[in-house]
């Protein structure tokens, strides 16, 4: 196939750039630099500035957007979150709603805090979204896909949990205190975490590119979500560490302000129903066997 393949650069981007090359699909960035070779240039703001480009792939994913994770909360960054995801989810579904040979399929990330804090609930694609600032946001973010769908384009939300990889994001920040024998639960460790390994997460996407019977959102996480207690009890034993320096809840929120109850501190328990019933098999749908295979240990 051949696909075009917003936010290339970052973790799941770069990662799954390199499996859809590896399995002899063609790929095409959409960069917001001045492209080279065979890239696309675009604006979250503007959209596609080169649509011909894109006439006739067959698939698109959308990674791009603000890392939510990347720094506290303040109203400017809360904005610009916003706008990246939604506003530039709009923007590519318009552009390619105007292609006259359009894509089959739009593959566009979004993530659990759909759902906000929810406790011990089981959640699934058919849960009512939460009410915070990341379910609104996601919420947002979802709808923003609908001019592709309007114009005949098989559309897949993947609602993504934390995804894990030594490469980035949250496991590769717990490393070095865990290493050390500093890491712990947060608050009182009972907050569920729904996690996927970064090998599911880009055979979710893939999986979404070629099942034509997917559409509409998906939770992209594995099938054994763990409390944080459970989470700092495996990492650590798989690091063969102690985990005995807690982050108490309130120092959570000293330090990181709103997104510690976003982020940190709430609980979502939530079940990849519609991944497993289109015959998505996970290959590390157990935490500790994924963690090994991720840490090499």
């Amino acid at each position: 196939m051949h696909i075009v393949v917003s936010g290339s650069s970052g973790l799941v981007g770069s990662a799954l750039v390199s499996s859809l090359t590896a399995g002899g699909h063609r790929v095409t960035r959409l960069v917001r630099r001045a492209p080279g070779g065979p890239d696309i240039a675009w604006d979250p703001a503007e959209g596609v500035r080169d649509l011909p480009k894109l006439e006739g792939v067959d698939g698109v994913v959308h990674l791009a957007g603000e890392n939510i994770a990347a720094g506290r909360w303040t109203e400017a960054r809360k904005a610009e979150i916003r706008r990246s995801r939604v506003e530039g989810t709009r923007r590519l579904s318009e552009s390619v709603a105007k292609l006259s040979r359009r894509p089959k399929v739009l593959v566009s990330a979004s993530a659990i805090g759909f759902y906000g804090d929810r406790r011990d609930e089981i959640l699934t694609e058919d849960s009512a979204p939460g009410g915070d600032f990341l379910a609104q946001v996601c919420r947002e973010w979802e709808a923003a896909t609908e001019p592709a769908s309007r114009a005949g384009i098989r559309v897949v939300q993947l609602r993504f949990g934390m995804i894990l990889s030594p490469a980035g994001g949250a496991l590769k920040k717990m490393l070095l205190p865990f290493k050390m024998g500093a890491g712990g639960r947060i608050g009182s460790g009972t907050q569920c975490m729904s996690w996927i390994a970064i090998d599911d997460a880009i055979g979710a996407i893939q999986h979404a590119l070629s099942t034509e019977s997917l559409r509409g959102p998906v939770n992209a996480v594995a099938p054994a979500p763990v409390t944080n207690a459970e989470f700092t009890r495996t990492l650590a034993r798989v690091l063969s560490r102690p985990a005995i320096a807690p982050m108490p809840a309130f120092a959570a929120r000293l330090a990181f302000g709103e997104l510690a109850d976003a982020l940190l501190l709430s609980s979502q328990r939530v079940m990849p129903t519609r991944l497993q019933a289109s015959g998505y098999r996970f290959r590390y749908p157990e935490l500790e066997a994924a963690l090994r295979h991720l840490l090499g240990q």
